[in-house]
């Protein structure tokens, strides 16, 4: 009885003696569906060529197995993965601090900033900083987080309305 061997931790597909059923349907090297055949001639017929047999889709019946370089295939199976990762956008929390009484030059300078970061895709949290007296005049606070809304409001909705949190009031835009 021959005795297969102890199968290492493996991370990617299984390929050659690692394959566990009897029969999987090969596909060889140049793309071409050879039938369904015995995991072990087919294992034959791979490593007369020079290459693997690897199992690409297990979960089939029966599974399919090429034959491939196992290296070359993970190597590639790894660049593709880290494409994917390099080309996927974090949404970032940018944050705009501002004042009640804040002059239209400053708003406007902020205002375009925030458009900015929200054309980015990021979240833009707007903080409405109070200090001394301006704590009881919380209205003009509210007035110019509502002008913000309103000025955003074709690329941008709010998803958190303004609240005040001790000496601030927040509100947090996303973008469309």
């Amino acid at each position: 009885m021959m005795r297969r061997p102890m199968q290492p931790a493996m991370n990617g597909p299984r390929y050659n003696e690692f394959i566990q059923s009897q029969k999987v349907r090969v596909i060889d090297h140049e793309g071409e569906n050879l039938g369904v055949m015995f995991t072990r001639e087919a294992m034959e017929q791979a490593q007369e060529l020079g290459l693997d047999l690897v199992e690409v889709s297990p979960n089939a019946d029966p599974p399919v197995a090429k034959f491939l370089d196992v290296g070359k295939f993970k190597y590639e199976a790894q660049k593709k993965a880290n494409l994917a990762r390099k080309s996927q956008k974090t949404q970032e929390i940018k944050e705009i601090k501002m004042r009640p009484n804040i002059d239209d030059h400053d708003y406007d300078t902020k205002m375009k900033k925030v458009v900015e970061f929200i054309g980015d895709g990021d979240k833009v949290k707007v903080t409405m900083r109070f200090r001394g007296r301006e704590l009881s005049h919380g209205q003009l606070g509210m007035a110019v987080l509502q002008r913000v809304a309103e000025e955003t409001n074709e690329v941008a909705k709010v998803e958190a309305y303004p609240r005040m949190e001790g000496r601030q009031m927040l509100m947090v835009l996303s973008p469309k």
